[in-house]
């Protein structure tokens, strides 16, 4: 494994203070720290001028590790080893011969009135606030590095809750009630022609028509849901919208033969309702209410079958074929490759075929000749079922090339050299001690040792130079919570996960022994998971 850093070995103090800490190795893995910044002093090239686009104190909310979108178009929409902290107990209780820089921490004292205490002169305002805790997007309690399940919750543009079967919330997003409203009014014109006598309450059960074909659509992601779950994979929702439905899985199936089933299961579940609808029409008679109903339910389902079963990502298809390339490759990335393509050339097709197709009458309906509305209509339709596909491959794409480096996120690699030291050590002290040990982070420690808080890069930031001999530590950190400590073998989309259940802007992370290790910060995951994705495959 190639780490960077030197050794993680705590520093043995000498007769004037801690030893300078060995430098870091020339190999750099991505999202590493540079240790020539020193702790305390604003980012160089990669903070903007203008200064940050959040607030300074905000946590950073790692970024989102991909998911699996099974999709139902027509139903289908796209969807180093870092040195540890020094661990001397009695570090902040020692004297500390001062710096040419730095004022000694009695200079300033000095000037005070005995009754003052550095916490007494540094105004309330002067400190920052404490960051506000977003809501977990995880359930549970993470620590120890363990990732807990996926909790439900509205995302965005989650739309309405309708339920949550099996545990998996199903939402309807608000352009479903467009389509809603489109083929309530297209299949009212059809019954018009064909029941004339229902007049005005076509439109009625024309309504009924697109609410029961959505719920086919449902029970189609529904057989997605309930496989994954089988397999032990999570889904975080379900969501109906536009062009039918979308089953957000949250981890990839480890084995092709499972990635076939997972897929192949929504298509086969549409031809099942198919021939449920069949078998009903013919209880009934064809010139009546339930009669039209069922068999445009049966032909809606048969498309949705077929349209899915094309090999292409990101259609159901297209799975099945990723996962037949993979099984005889061996590698999920050619299986996408291929699979991505052929979805491209499917768009293409679709784009240009569909049209053709319509006005030449092998879709059903009469020969039309080129030009006028239905011409339009057709190729608007076609457009963005075209659209719809291209930007699926390339998504697609995308996550298969992200998945592939994401186990290069590792906790071990992007962790923070940190010096402890105790709550009333004035930050002109602790930053002294941190930037002559090489660290770039600060862990406030009681009087055994073991740590209570993490000082924070932002805040420290905030504090101007002249203020720092007066301000304790103990005032900018965060207190530890459970999901703050973090375990240093957490790599790829464990450790985002765990980051993701505690959102903060630092963690600690620790040994399995629970030695200290160091500290990670939410903006170095950040970084390294960027130049992930832009990393050639």
């Amino acid at each position: 494994m190639d780490e960077s850093g030197g050794s993680g070995r705590p520093q043995s103090d000498g007769a004037d203070g801690p030893r300078p800490a060995e430098p870091h190795g020339p190999h750099h893995t991505p999202g590493s720290q540079e240790p020539t910044r020193p702790i305390g002093t604003a980012e160089g090239p990669e903070r903007p001028a203008d200064g940050p686009t959040r607030p300074a104190d905000e946590p950073r909310r790692p970024a989102e590790p991909p998911r699996d979108e099974h999709t139902t178009s027509l139903t289908k929409t796209p969807g180093t080893d870092t040195p540890r902290a020094e661990t001397p107990r009695t570090e902040a209780r020692r004297a500390e011969t001062p710096s040419a820089e730095t004022p000694r921490t009695e200079s300033p004292r000095a000037e005070t009135p005995p009754t003052e205490t550095p916490h007494a002169e540094t105004p309330r305002e002067e400190r920052p606030a404490e960051p506000p805790r977003p809501r977990a997007a995880y359930s549970g309690r993470p620590g120890k590095g363990t990732p807990v399940p996926p909790k439900a919750q509205k995302g965005p543009g989650g739309g309405l809750l309708m339920g949550k079967p099996f545990g998996v919330p199903v939402y309807v997003a608000p352009s479903w009630f467009l389509v809603a409203a489109l083929i309530t009014w297209v299949f009212g014109n059809q019954l018009d022609r064909v029941l004339p006598e229902l007049g005005g309450a076509r439109y009625l059960v024309s309504l009924f028509f697109a609410v029961a074909f959505y719920a086919s659509v449902l029970v189609h992601e529904l057989a997605h849901t309930v496989a994954a779950l089988r397999f032990k994979l999570p889904v975080r929702r379900i969501q109906l919208q536009f062009f039918g439905g979308v089953s957000e899985i949250e981890k990839e199936s480890e084995t092709p033969g499972r990635e076939f089933v997972l897929a192949f299961v929504g298509p086969l579940l549409s031809l099942v309702l198919a021939g449920v609808f069949y078998a009903g029409m013919q209880a009934v008679d064809a010139g009546t209410v339930p009669g039209v109903l069922l068999a445009g339910l049966m032909i809606s389902n048969l498309i949705v079958a077929a349209f899915n079963l094309l090999p292409g990502l990101p259609l159901d298809g297209g799975r099945m074929l990723r996962a037949v390339v993979w099984k005889i490759t061996g590698k999920p990335m050619s299986g996408t490759v291929a699979a991505a393509w052929v979805g491209r050339a499917l768009a293409i097709s679709v784009l240009i075929g569909l049209p053709l197709l319509n006005q030449s009458g092998a879709l059903g309906g009469e020969a039309q000749d080129i030009g006028g509305m239905d011409t339009v209509t057709d190729a608007l339709l076609a457009a963005i079922l075209a659209a719809i596909i291209w930007t699926g491959a390339g998504n697609s794409l995308r996550m298969a090339r992200l998945r592939e480096h994401l186990p290069e996120l590792r906790a071990r690699t992007l962790t923070r050299r940190a010096v402890p030291v105790e709550s009333e050590t004035p930050l002109s002290e602790a930053l002294r001690r941190a930037n002559e040990a090489g660290a770039r982070a600060l862990v406030v420690v009681d009087t055994d040792g073991d740590p209570m808080a993490l000082v924070r890069e932002a805040a420290i930031v905030s504090v101007p130079q002249h203020r720092r001999p007066w301000v304790g530590v103990g005032g900018l950190a965060q207190d530890l919570t459970e999901g703050m400590r973090i375990s240093v073998e957490l790599a790829g989309e464990e450790l985002l996960d765990t980051l993701r259940a505690t959102p903060a802007t630092e963690y600690l992370v620790v040994e399995e022994s629970g030695e200290i290790y160091g500290v990670l910060s939410a903006a170095d995951v950040e970084r390294a998971f960027v130049k992930a994705m832009a990393r050639p495959t």
